[in-house]
């Protein structure tokens, strides 16, 4: 849902978020546009916090980076826009020492986005595409309708390809997570 039909930056989304009034709202920043966001459905969550531990326990075994939910996250040129993926994925480079207060000033390396009900795929994939503008590797786009993930990433020629991997497939992190496997069957469980 749209708030309001101005331009805002992210100066003006910390004043909203800021505002008491505003304590148990959410929104994201999309090219000056506020749109507030609803709380997730509980199939959602579930896949939220599996998918989230996976890669969670992953990372933290191999010593990679941070992972984080409903983070965020802006790019350093645009003030324009903050996305709070899902899930995020960050390598040890990216990182601060310890972890801010405030939202991060860059793009994770791997942004996860799980289709709500009420998202479009239209609406997804422009985040997608904003998230690989703006040095994000990997966005991995998951279905629970279908039980599958479309993995998107720029091309060589700076167009964004997608493949979908089905239910019967597997998650790879491929050089952006190497040795980051998990097979759909064991995320869709059920």
């Amino acid at each position: 849902m749209e708030v309001r039909d101005r331009l805002y930056d992210i100066d003006d989304l910390w004043r909203i978020v800021s505002d008491p009034a505003n304590s148990d709202r959410r929104f994201e920043l999309v090219e000056g546009e506020l749109f507030e966001m609803a709380p997730p459905g509980e199939e959602h969550g579930q896949l939220s916090i599996m998918l989230g531990k996976y890669l969670f326990d992953f990372v933290q075994e191999n010593q990679l980076g941070r992972v984080t939910a409903d983070t965020g996250y802006y790019p350093t040129e645009d003030r324009t826009t903050l996305l709070a993926p899902d899930i995020a994925f960050r390598r040890l480079e990216h990182t601060a020492a310890a972890p801010s207060q405030k939202w991060v000033p860059l793009m994770p390396d791997v942004a996860v986005e799980i289709k709500s009900p009420n998202d479009t795929m239209a609406e997804l994939r422009r985040k997608a595409a904003i998230y690989l503008r703006n040095g994000t590797q990997r966005v991995w786009i998951v279905v629970p309708n279908s039980k599958s993930i479309e993995v998107c990433q720029l091309g060589e020629d700076d167009e964004i390809q997608r493949d979908v991997i089905a239910k019967d497939g597997m998650l790879s992190g491929e050089n952006v997570l190497p040795g980051f496997e998990l097979p759909l069957a064991k995320l869709f469980a059920w």
